[in-house]
């Protein structure tokens, strides 16, 4: 994606989750971001001298891009592991935006194929879930069996070791993360 398309990215999360923290009313959704294109999904991480303040996203879009990265902005707002200590406006300057726009998933009977830093993972065993983006692995400094684990005890609630049963469900993609320049930079 061309660099003046990723800036206008951010500039439509950034300005919708002002509007949504003042309460007024979600910017229009310019026609050049809300084009025909394939993608498999896309997060929005928001992040505070480099804190995690939120992170949601949506691996089946039900809209194009610009929409789909608009309201998962506006959901990141609303991360369930920040409901009692929420983003507010005044913090909103201190706040650095990441896009995360992911490929299609695709199941993998080798989940040790997965390359940390370019694979990010979904696991699914029964009513249980959880996934990792791709720069999760690198940020944390984990070799491929570490971020599975992680990500079933962790995020899926899980046995660490629950990827190597085979009722476990892995699943790979990549994804093109691009983020603003850290705001107190």
């Amino acid at each position: 994606m061309e660099a003046a398309r990723q800036k206008r990215l951010l500039e439509l999360a950034r300005e919708s989750i002002r509007a949504h923290l003042a309460g007024e009313p979600l910017p229009p959704v310019p026609m050049e971001l809300d084009g025909p294109e394939n993608f498999g999904g896309a997060f929005v991480t928001l992040k505070n001298s480099g804190r995690l303040r939120g992170c949601i996203g949506r691996f089946h879009p039900r809209a194009r891009l610009g929409s789909t990265v608009q309201e998962m902005a506006v959901a990141a707002l609303h991360d369930e592991r920040f409901c009692d200590q929420p983003v507010t406006l005044g913090e909103l300057d201190a706040l650095t935006i990441e896009i995360s726009v992911l490929s299609t998933m695709a199941r993998t009977d080798d989940p040790l194929s997965l390359r940390p830093g370019v694979h990010g993972i979904y696991v699914r065993n029964g009513p249980r879930s959880g996934c990792f983006l791709p720069q999760v692995a690198t940020e944390q400094g984990w070799n491929a069996e570490q971020f599975l684990s992680y990500c079933c005890a962790g995020k899926a609630g899980l046995r660490s070791e629950a990827w190597k049963d085979p009722q476990t469900e892995v699943y790979l993609f990549t994804a093109e993360v691009f983020r603003e320049k850290s705001r107190l930079e």
